[in-house]
């Protein structure tokens, strides 16, 4: 419409400046625009478009779902744009075919409830002299859930159930500390298993056999602070440690575990007490979904005292956590080590893959080496932490963001083999 206007505006010009009994002639561009102007606002009629869309009915955090579109009537060269809250990822421009129907790929960010409102559109009319551009109310609700598509695949079952009653049945069996029955003595086996009572009462050698133990108290512990909201991998830690964190609830409900749950910032939030069985499992997903995003700086002294004060059993304690340099984690050292000297303690920490190529990466410029030389003293920094805590006992898991599930259930069955708990 511009350009035809300024054409239009030159013509007239033209006619003005060089005819000079023609003024009447330099309307004629603007009737013949305004014809058009008509014309093509008939031609270009169409009924109120309708839009259809099939969503997931939930999505897990860090996945990426396609989301169906279909418009009618659909028109030639229509595009759409929608805004896309702070859970979803989707893409700025909305292409739809000749048929109106559509896939979008959207990737959930964020845990939560999510509204998507509206679908605005956009298409030329007919000679392009104008621009369609309705807005059309969508009202979904996206549902994003923590992620235990591990858990869902089976994945996880496999390998806990091989370890524990395949390859792992003579460890189950014979080397643990809990009677499982009484048989006759033969020669190999262990003379410390002898069971002199009841061989005197039975007049004969008797020997004790023992399993691992069961129902331990698991509880996994999450820092919701602020350096938990820090992004890695384009999702927060605090989403990675969900995930990973429901892994390990998982498995420690198959090794016939009792599983709790505990989250904290500033002060204890979320306490479950750790329940038995695969029972337990959907009461600790509810609860790691209903974790807010929170700006608040971790009280690590309250936390741990305050779990210490709850669970007065010897338990296996899996805390998930961040620190930023050795001065903010001299707190969280010193109560861990007092929670180390009565339970088991494992202590996950991911990495940030950004700042290791960092130290990977050949500077170009001053700018480059003062990067290099901060990312370099951050780790070293950060292997201190790491290992005042492995000197005081406590199991490290130090991982990328998509091997931490995979190393935290490796050292949980390590340790229940070991009989640590």
């Amino acid at each position: 419409m511009l350009l035809a206007g300024a054409v239009a505006l030159a013509i007239s010009a033209l006619v003005l400046v060089l005819g000079q009994g023609l003024r009447e002639a330099a309307l004629a561009p603007w009737v013949l625009l305004g014809l058009a102007v008509l014309l093509d606002l008939f031609l270009s009629r169409t009924p109120s478009k309708q839009v259809a869309v099939k969503i997931p009915p939930e999505m897990f955090v860090g996945e990426t779902e396609d989301f169906a579109f279909e418009i009618s009537p659909v028109s030639i060269g229509m595009t759409g744009k929608i805004d896309w809250p702070e859970g979803l990822s989707g893409p700025d421009s909305i292409k739809f075919e000749n048929e109106g129907i559509t896939q979008v790929p959207v990737r959930a960010v964020r845990r939560g409830s999510w509204q998507v409102h509206t679908l605005h559109l956009i298409w030329s009319s007919r000679f392009a002299l104008f621009e369609r551009v309705p807005t059309l109310a969508l009202n979904l609700e996206v549902k994003i859930v923590p992620n235990i598509r591990l858990v869902q695949s089976g994945e996880i079952t496999s390998v806990v159930l091989s370890n524990m009653f395949g390859m792992k049945e003579n460890r189950a069996v014979g080397e643990g500390t809990e009677f499982h029955q009484l048989r006759d003595f033969v020669a190999g086996m262990d003379v410390n298993s002898i069971d002199w009572k009841r061989s005197a009462r039975h007049r004969n050698l008797v020997s004790r056999e023992l399993r691992a133990e069961r129902n331990h108290h698991v509880i996994v512990a999450l820092d919701n602070g602020y350096l938990m909201r820090e992004e890695i991998a384009g999702l927060p830690k605090i989403d990675h440690a969900v995930t990973a964190a429901l892994a390990t609830a998982w498995a420690a409900a198959l090794g016939g575990d009792m599983v709790g749950f505990y989250a904290y910032d500033t002060k204890p939030n979320v306490f479950v007490a750790p329940k038995p069985g695969r029972a337990a499992f959907p009461a600790l997903r509810l609860r790691t979904s209903e974790l807010d995003y929170v700006s608040l700086e971790t009280n690590h002294t309250l936390a741990m005292t305050e779990l210490n004060a709850r669970t007065p059993k010897r338990s296996l304690i899996i805390i998930f956590s961040d620190f930023v340099d050795t001065t903010t984690a001299e707190l969280m050292v010193e109560n861990i080590s007092v929670l180390s000297k009565r339970h088991a303690v494992i202590f996950v920490i991911m990495r940030d893959p950004e700042l290791e190529e960092l130290t990977e990466t050949a500077p170009d410029d001053m700018d480059q080496v003062a990067e290099l030389v901060a990312a370099g003293q951050s780790l070293t920094e950060r292997q201190i932490v790491l290992r005042r805590l492995a000197a005081l006992g406590v199991t490290i898991v130090d991982a990328k963001p998509g091997t931490v599930t995979a190393q935290l259930i490796s050292a949980y069955l390590d340790i229940k083999a070991r009989e640590v708990i």
